[in-house]
């Protein structure tokens, strides 16, 4: 591995290990973000299964980009639906190793407004 990719596993561990410390049997929201499109998944860690996701490529955002804020405020929304659909109220916010700013930031911030506590 290279030193950045290293770091960057690490850090994504680090991360990891304290949300799944914390979680006290809640689904863990994770997030991804790559340079064109932003991922969320809600995982239930104790059966190891994804009860719910959401992404910028999806039908509903065909034409728009999924790399800006607005895309990640639409994925939150999206995903907090579907979270409330399922009957799922409380999770535990995975950033994945990435900083709390930008879209990771909207995304979270337009689950919240959503319905999902975390």
């Amino acid at each position: 591995m290279s030193k950045l990719t290293d770091r960057t596993a690490r850090r994504k561990a680090t991360v990891r290990r304290k949300v799944k410390a914390a979680a006290g049997g809640r689904l863990r929201l994770s997030v991804f973000r790559s340079s064109k499109h932003i991922y969320v998944q809600l995982i239930d860690d104790v059966k190891g299964a994804t009860v719910a996701s959401a992404s910028s490529m999806e039908k509903d955002m065909c034409g728009k980009t999924g790399a800006n804020i607005e895309a990640a405020k639409t994925v939150g929304k999206m995903i907090a639906e579907r979270a409330k659909q399922k009957g799922i109220k409380d999770v535990v916010f995975d950033r994945g190793g990435y900083l709390y700013h930008g879209r990771v930031k909207a995304l979270a911030d337009a689950a919240r407004e959503g319905g999902l506590n975390f």
